[in-house]
């Protein structure tokens, strides 16, 4: 059978990896990064490993987030985090955090969502005290601590799930929606 069954596409032995062994992982997904069933119509992937310059990557982010596609954010935020200056890395990391908090709060996990948000939002306000700039790229640090404290607590406080688009932050000048 060629290590496959049937059409679904899955792997004979569960383990989706390529030739060198690596794990790898072809399910399709939906917009909230949660896999589907092989063969399912899922949402396109982001690519990993994408250089951007700083302000392509803000873009890119907000346009996912604008969609309701956090989890697709935060692979845009990690790409920036992981081929970034050394820097900037507390940064960027802070920044995927926070898209993963939004997802998991969309998917209705509050105490994963919530601790993500205010890690996130840690991370952004320590990068910005640390490097004494609160605006880097156009970015709204203080403005988007704000929104994912806010939202952490309503999450907390029973607000899970949410709609991701809707609650989705503003990255840049304005702050929040």
């Amino acid at each position: 059978m060629g290590g496959r069954r049937g059409n679904t596409d899955a792997p004979a032995d569960g383990r989706d990896r390529d030739e060198r062994g690596r794990a790898r992982n072809a399910r399709p997904r939906d917009g909230l990064g949660r896999p589907l069933p092989y063969g399912s119509a899922g949402v396109d992937r982001q690519p990993e490993g994408v250089v951007r310059n700083p302000r392509e990557t803000v873009a890119e982010a907000q346009a996912l987030l604008d969609t309701g596609r956090p989890f697709h954010a935060h692979e845009v935020f990690e790409d920036a985090w992981k081929s970034g200056p050394e820097e900037e890395r507390t940064l960027w990391r802070g920044l995927a955090q926070l898209a993963v908090g939004l997802t998991h709060a969309a998917r209705g996990n509050a105490t994963g969502g919530a601790r993500l948000l205010r890690r996130g939002a840690g991370a952004v306000e320590a990068w910005e005290t640390g490097q004494g700039e609160d605006r880097p790229y156009g970015l709204d640090l203080a403005g988007v601590a704000a929104w994912a404290r806010e939202l952490a607590g309503r999450v907390e406080a029973g607000a899970a799930p949410v709609d991701a688009g809707a609650e989705a932050p503003r990255l840049t000048a304005g702050g929040a929606r």
